[in-house]
């Protein structure tokens, strides 16, 4: 089963463009009446600790006044609410001040963090904390720094699905793909997501899918529906697992530290807005940074394949006809061993085979495509039973065209019979054409004549078989002969056992399908 490794980016709405805590921020600060870019103006950064997945937080350092009116230089912290908690010695009461950040407090914050977490909400924490302006050295290792921080405010983002996501990914499931989603978000948050976008299996975080060994991924992985809480390695040894089990899986993902898992998957999907590391470790890129994006290229790939393979099936089955005719007619000496001229056979070639191929070809795809399971990787266009199907198909060409030119032979006459056997094998061509539209559903439907394309390509090839048979220069070129009514009847009756052999089959492979569900 094909798998889709999700970052959360590709299925939430994207409406904080860039960095969602940073625009989360300056959205926050504007409805509080602050205006961000002239705050910036009057307290300069002087230092910056970036963010990194490891410790999951950023800082940035400001002189400014405390409110005492001293110079300081303050720091303030964005990030994982559980690592900030981890590294705070107070927090800001409005009305007290600082007060400790003991044990109740303590379970009173991770509580109000998982109770934001349950509704869907990405939720960042804030914190700060003063440095004397002359100790402090902005040239130095910052995050050893970045401890007994006073703790501001829990922020609960929205940053909803995409309305189409939930869709896209009902889709997928139905098309035998198995979307999981990885995210650096809290596991509870990531919960809510994934109960909302209808993504099934188990949650795991970082740290717990990390401490599994090889065997327990293996046996445990299939149950697994979203990771939280991962870091760059949790990513790229997801995608081993799977592949070891035996999937082809496809990795999205924007920032650096995806680059390494979209590099390690069989199909690696970078977001158009992401960074130049990952789309150059990708091999697609969306431009749209839209998950459904994804699954319309699988749909689109489906229509191509659909639309290939049965282009080469018709094909091969029209070469083993001629080939099965020729060499028949060679061997039970029938119109006396040629049974159709080269002219005729080049006209039925460039007609009613090419004619049809295009239409094949060209046309819509199948109907409920995206409905069907994935084909394995190594099954090859041809396999051994469609080949031995094909084979059968040209036998019986050649069976029902040799035995129209033999009677019409010694009824009618040679020109007669090259012309009944030129009609037949041409209507052979057409009938299988028209049952090759789809390999499982019946020809009698309203489907099969909904696509314009194929509409005129059949009624094209029909009317220049006729004209073959009717009009003077092609009696003089082809050599043929127009055709009564009872002899067009008995050539399109003969070649109508094409249809019920395939229509047989098709019902076969329908009940045979119908009995493995």
């Amino acid at each position: 089963m094909p798998m889709v490794l999700a970052s959360d980016a590709v299925v939430r709405a994207g409406e904080l463009i860039g960095d969602p805590t940073e625009g989360a921020l300056v959205v926050l600060a504007a409805k509080g009446g602050i205006d961000a870019v002239s705050t910036r103006e009057r307290y300069p950064r002087i230092a910056e600790l970036p963010f990194d997945a490891a410790y999951k937080l950023m800082a940035t350092f400001h002189r400014m006044k405390d409110g005492s009116g001293h110079d300081v230089v303050r720091c303030f912290v964005k990030g994982a609410p559980d690592q900030l908690l981890a590294r705070a010695a107070t927090v800001l009461d409005a009305d007290t001040g600082p007060a400790p950040a003991d044990g109740e407090f303590r379970q009173r914050y991770l509580a109000e963090n998982q109770r934001l977490g349950e509704q869907g909400l990405r939720v960042m924490g804030t914190a700060r904390k003063d440095f004397d302006p002359a100790a402090f050295d902005p040239h130095a290792d910052l995050l050893p720094l970045v401890t007994g921080l006073e703790l501001l405010a829990l922020v609960g983002i929205v940053d909803p699905p995409r309305p189409t996501a939930k869709a896209s990914i009902a889709t997928a499931k139905k098309a035998g793909i198995r979307v999981r989603m990885i995210t650096g978000d809290h596991a509870v948050t990531a919960a809510a997501v994934a109960r909302e976008l209808g993504i099934d299996g188990t949650v795991l975080t970082g740290a717990e899918f990390g401490a599994m060994s090889d065997q327990d991924a293996l046996s445990k992985i299939d149950d697994v529906g979203v990771i939280a809480r991962v870091n760059p390695e949790h990513k790229v040894r997801l995608v081993d697992v799977l592949t070891r089990e035996g999937q082809i899986v496809a990795m999205t993902g924007d920032g650096v530290n995806d680059a390494p898992a979209v590099k390690k998957a069989d199909i690696g999907i970078a977001m158009g807005t992401g960074t130049e590391v990952t789309q150059e470790a990708a091999v697609m890129i969306l431009t749209d940074d839209n998950f459904s994006t994804i699954i319309k290229a699988v749909e689109l790939g489906r229509g191509l394949y659909d639309n290939l393979t049965r282009y080469i099936r018709f094909q091969m089955a029209g070469l083993f006809g001629y080939i099965a005719t020729f060499l028949g007619a060679s061997i039970f000496n029938i119109a006396e061993g040629i049974p159709l001229l080269p002219l005729q056979t080049l006209w039925v070639s460039f007609t009613m085979l090419s004619i049809q191929s295009v239409g094949l070809g060209y046309s819509k795809p199948a109907a409920g495509l995206m409905d069907r399971p994935p084909l394995p990787p190594s099954r090859p266009i041809l396999t051994r039973g469609i080949l031995i199907w094909l084979a059968s198909v040209g036998l019986l060409m050649a069976t029902g065209t040799l035995s129209v030119i033999s009677w019409a032979e010694q009824a009618h006459g040679l020109a007669i019979a090259r012309t009944m056997g030129m009609v037949t094998f041409a209507l052979f061509i057409l009938f299988f054409s028209i049952e090759s539209k789809d390999e499982r559903d019946s020809a009698f439907s309203l489907d099969t004549f909904s696509d314009k394309t194929f509409r005129v390509t059949t009624s094209g090839s029909f009317v220049l078989l006729i004209l073959s048979t009717v009009l003077g220069i092609f009696h003089t070129v082809m050599h043929t002969v127009t055709l009564d009514v009872p002899q067009w009847l008995i050539c399109t009756a003969v070649a109508l056992s094409v249809v019920v052999a395939t229509e047989i089959r098709k019902a076969l492979r329908r009940r045979a399908a119908a009995g493995a569900s």
